[in-house]
């Protein structure tokens, strides 16, 4: 009897195994019939055995087409059956996506972050007048802001305008302004005011958490 026992590590490897050995071996199996009218008959019934197993694919759009390319995947491309939707294949199982693009890889100020060079160069194609400028100067007070959470000091708007001045490729220039940008202070009481909120709600929910309901 200790002869006869099967261990999981000497067993077939199961390709998707979410379905259990039963269903690879009924499609080890379906493999195997000599007619190809006996393996599209059992190839639709393995297929309702999957549906009945992944009642949540339901919901999913193309069901069908899902269960469908499983199947052909599990028998590794050898079940010579028919299909209402097109066949998988090895190669498009083993294409490798393409590498994602990111947008500047090497910044260098980090700090301000992808956004506000976008923003900036939207800017730059503005027409002069006090939209540009008001975009400008809260554009300006957005970057003193990201500079603030990264240095956590103060910094001075000579600082930031130039810095403003390179990004935009010194056709925005605020060297000379004699306008000020929002105070340190003020932009570090409001990260720290909005901070306080978040953890305040955070107790409120956990206190009622624990409350009896009648």
């Amino acid at each position: 009897m200790i002869d006869d026992l099967e261990y999981n590590t000497e067993r077939e490897h199961l390709i998707i195994p979410e379905y259990g050995r039963h269903l690879q071996k009924m499609i080890n199996y379906a493999k195997g019939l000599p007619t190809k009218e006996e393996r599209n008959k059992v190839a639709k019934s393995i297929i309702n055995v999957m549906g009945n197993l992944q009642p949540h694919l339901r919901d999913v759009p193309d069901f069908q087409h899902k269960l469908w390319d499983q199947l052909f995947i599990m028998s590794d491309f050898e079940l010579d059956a028919e299909s209402p939707y097109p066949k998988p294949s090895k190669e498009e199982l083993s294409e490798r996506p393409e590498p994602l693009k990111y947008p500047q890889n090497h910044p260098k100020y980090r700090f301000y972050g992808n956004n506000i060079k976008t923003m900036i160069d939207v800017a730059n194609t503005w027409e002069d007048g006090d939209l540009k400028e008001a975009l400008v100067y809260t554009i300006a007070n957005h970057m003193k802001k990201c500079f603030l959470n990264w240095n956590k000091d103060t910094v001075e708007d000579d600082v930031i305008f130039e810095h403003l001045y390179e990004l935009s490729g010194g056709k925005i220039n605020l060297k000379s302004s004699a306008e000020d940008l929002s105070d340190s202070t003020s932009l570090l009481r409001n990260k720290k005011k909005y901070s306080n909120n978040k953890k305040s709600h955070h107790k409120k929910n956990n206190s009622n958490r624990n409350r009896k309901r009648y």
